[in-house]
């Protein structure tokens, strides 16, 4: 998993459309059209992973979006990561032997810990397990909801359990435009020795050259990307 630093291009689906939300505030989304036109402009820009989210079933907890997903990842050859929703083995193995190459797990991974390892067995180093925090803390359930959780020591739990990566979520600056803060990343790349994936508050270049700094394996990139703030290729190339 990642074995370069990589820029991974967001494609958040809501409704069927491309969305990006605002610091993860249901209602705050802006729409950026159709998903399988946007994920290929993304790999014909360069992108070699794809990190897609159905925001309905990670409010929801049911993939709202399931057949908007398919056709993405049906479109493009390259990897994919896919969060929202998931919440049973069964989802999760159903996505990974229908092509997904990650699963995302947030919510599940809190309420169930085991779910991690269960996945694992089958299918080693595909799960990546999301740690969203808001204040200091694990949010789940869309980011609506409070764990008591502190992110590096949880993500130091799940790499025992079999984790294949983190993805590290900074939703105090997610999609905000404002710039990244490295000094939350840091802490949880220091607490493991799996793939930290980085996201939230990307708005320059200098934002992804500071979460490569900090150690992250890969940034997820999203409203800066669809705002036009940077092309992928320049971020590519910047890294």
């Amino acid at each position: 998993m990642f074995p370069e630093f990589e820029v991974v291009p967001a494609v958040d689906v809501q409704d069927g459309q491309v969305v990006q939300l605002v610091g993860g505030e249901r209602g705050t989304g802006k729409a950026y059209g159709d998903p399988v036109e946007a994920a290929e402009g993304w790999v014909e820009q360069g992108a070699n992973t794809l990190h897609l989210v159905d925001l309905d079933g990670a409010f929801e907890g049911e993939r709202e979006n399931a057949a908007a997903i398919e056709a993405v990842v049906d479109a493009v050859d390259v990897e994919t990561q896919l969060g929202g929703g998931i919440r049973t083995v069964d989802d999760a193995t159903g996505l990974l032997a229908a092509g997904v190459d990650r699963v995302i797990l947030g919510t599940a991974a809190v309420e169930t810990p085991d779910i991690v390892g269960e996945i694992s067995d089958d299918y080693p180093g595909s799960v990546l397990v999301s740690l969203d925090a808001k204040d200091g803390e694990v949010v789940v359930s869309g980011w609506t909801e409070g764990t008591g959780l502190d992110p590096a020591e949880a993500a130091a739990r799940y790499e025992d359990l079999g984790a294949g990566g983190i993805l590290f979520t900074d939703v105090d600056v997610e999609g905000q435009l404002e710039g990244v803060r490295t000094d939350p990343v840091e802490r949880v790349v220091e607490a493991v020795d799996i793939p930290v994936v980085a996201s939230g508050g990307v708005a320059t270049l200098s934002d992804v050259r500071a979460l490569k700094d900090a150690g992250a394996a890969a940034v997820v990139v999203g409203s800066a990307l669809y705002e036009g703030e940077f092309t992928l290729e320049a971020a590519i190339e910047a890294v």
